[in-house]
């Protein structure tokens, strides 16, 4: 078997791309629900999902079934395991997935160099926070990191900055600026190494 992970945005016919590299059947499991992962989406009957997306996916009319994935299930592929790890706070429904023999970790957007979207009222910085930590746990099990945004690849230590930048943005520690993102306004807290996306403090609408 094979198992594209998330479908991408603007790609109808995801499916038939991943078909052309791959005589294998092709499975689906998306990351999480925002539209950048899910366009591709309807050229599949059924996908794996965190039940915890579904309300962020159905929301901008995604289709088919959900397979459920839960925190530490492995899907086998054929003598290449793969394990769940739950990792709410972008969404609460986001997944990294680890390829075992590989030690590739795929976090979706969790884990990045970019800019990370924490804004609208389904992220959670808190829970962002605590499921970082959880995969700090396991910094022994992966080498390497493909992230879904910015550099590609980046490594496990980018795991601690992001821990500390964004527990300095939940103290009130981290100076931000207001700029605008899909037309509305956020605050960016910009750090060497990424940077988080928000939404404005009260004092600043």
């Amino acid at each position: 078997k094979a198992l594209l992970i998330d479908s991408g945005m603007h790609t109808p016919n995801a499916k038939q791309m991943a078909e052309s590299i791959t005589k294998l059947p092709i499975m689906l499991l998306n990351t999480h629900g925002d539209p950048d992962h899910i366009s591709g989406n309807g050229s599949f009957d059924s996908f794996y999902m965190h039940p915890d997306e579904e309300d962020i996916y159905r929301s901008q009319g995604g289709s088919g079934i959900i397979l459920p994935v839960k925190d530490n299930d492995v899907i086998d592929l054929g003598n290449r395991p793969l394990k769940i790890f739950a990792i709410p706070g972008h969404t609460p429904g986001s997944i990294a997935v680890l390829d075992i023999n590989s030690r590739v970790l795929i976090p979706g957007d969790s884990i990045q160099d970019g800019n990370i979207f924490m804004f609208r009222e389904y992220r959670n910085m808190s829970l962002y926070v605590e499921s970082l930590k959880k995969l700090s746990r396991y910094m022994d099990e992966f080498d390497i990191i493909y992230p879904s945004h910015g550099s590609f690849p980046v490594y496990p230590e980018l795991i601690a900055r992001l821990i500390e930048g964004a527990q300095q943005v939940i103290d009130g520690k981290a100076q931000g600026e207001v700029v605008e993102v899909l037309g509305t306004p956020v605050m960016l807290y910009r750090f060497p190494y990424a940077g988080f996306l928000c939404d404005l403090p009260e004092n600043e609408k």
